[in-house]
């Protein structure tokens, strides 16, 4: 009886396909349509410009800042058209982003003439870099940074402008432009353009050597052994970034790597090239981040 039940209904669902299924697919569309706007509706199957803006990250567009941690949407590696841009991405634990001050000598409304203190109110994990943060407060705000090594709640860091005729002896986790400082300090938190904000050597661990200064212009060694000159005014911190033991960590088994959204490769066997095993190169020439005056303008 049940057999004949389940033949009876197998036999009346195919009937409905029969009539219902030929109509539906010559009235469905399959290319774009465009309406009297010029603007694209439902493609079938495709992405739409909709959905395109609905996968844009509005998170990183915010143009207030806070320090209140800010909810993050996964992109999987993928832009908002929907195509992988950077492999090896995917899942992963939910985290929230918090938004970093990387441009330390930022002065407050009629305080431009003063040294910034701050007082250090919390160091904790971020769950979006390699490196510790910290909480400072200061004035009228707060405002996150990257820790330096061995910075602590309770301390009170100072950022400033100013360059004197004698080098200053900075403590860890001050900020100085390149000109005040020593040769020979390690610094983290480089900028290349003065304002700009720090875009080097921010890395868990790493830190780079003020080498020389030259008329107005200072020479940086990275943690890569490259060197790169910027003028004396960019601004750095003093020390070595926070979480030393970065490099040292043990991932223990690949579920980790998925909770850190860290997708495996693929496992296709490739023969080896030239481009594997160790080579000894020579380092490249001196990067200069000086905007010197062209040939033309000094004819």
């Amino acid at each position: 009886m049940c057999v004949n039940l389940l033949s009876s209904a197998l036999r009346s669902l195919s009937l409905l396909g029969s009539r219902t299924g030929p109509s539906q697919i010559v009235n469905r569309s399959v290319g774009p349509a465009v309406d009297g706007r010029g603007s694209l509706t439902v493609w079938r199957d495709f992405i739409t410009s909709a959905s395109q803006q609905q996968n844009r990250t509005q998170w990183k567009q915010r143009e207030k800042y806070t320090i209140r941690p800010i909810g993050m949407k996964k992109t999987g590696g993928r832009d908002y058209t929907g195509k992988v841009i950077t492999h090896g991405i995917g899942g992963g634990h939910k985290q929230r982003y918090r938004m970093i001050d990387f441009q330390r000598l930022r002065y407050e409304p009629g305080k431009e003439d003063q040294p910034i203190v701050e007082k250090v109110v919390e160091v904790r994990y971020d769950p979006c870099r390699s490196a510790d943060i910290a909480l400072v407060a200061g004035g009228s705000r707060k405002r996150w940074i990257i820790a330096t090594e061995n910075m602590e709640s309770g301390d009170v860091i100072k950022t400033s402008g100013t360059i004197g005729r004698i080098a200053v002896l900075a403590n860890e986790g001050d900020s100085h432009p390149l000109g005040a400082l020593p040769v020979g300090t390690l610094v983290n938190n480089l900028e290349l353009y003065p304002g700009k904000g720090a875009q080097y050597i921010r890395a868990a661990g790493t830190c780079g050597v003020l080498l020389r200064k030259v008329n107005g212009t200072a020479i940086v060694q990275l943690p890569s052994k490259h060197q790169i000159q910027v003028l004396e005014t960019c601004v750095v911190t003093v020390g070595r970034v926070s979480n030393v033991d970065h490099n040292k960590r043990i991932i223990g088994k690949a579920g980790r790597n998925r909770w850190l959204g860290i997708r495996p490769s693929s496992g296709l066997w490739k023969r080896k090239g030239g481009w594997a095993g160790r080579k000894i190169r020579p380092l490249p020439p001196m990067k200069s981040f000086i905007n010197l005056p062209s040939v033309a303008a000094k004819s």
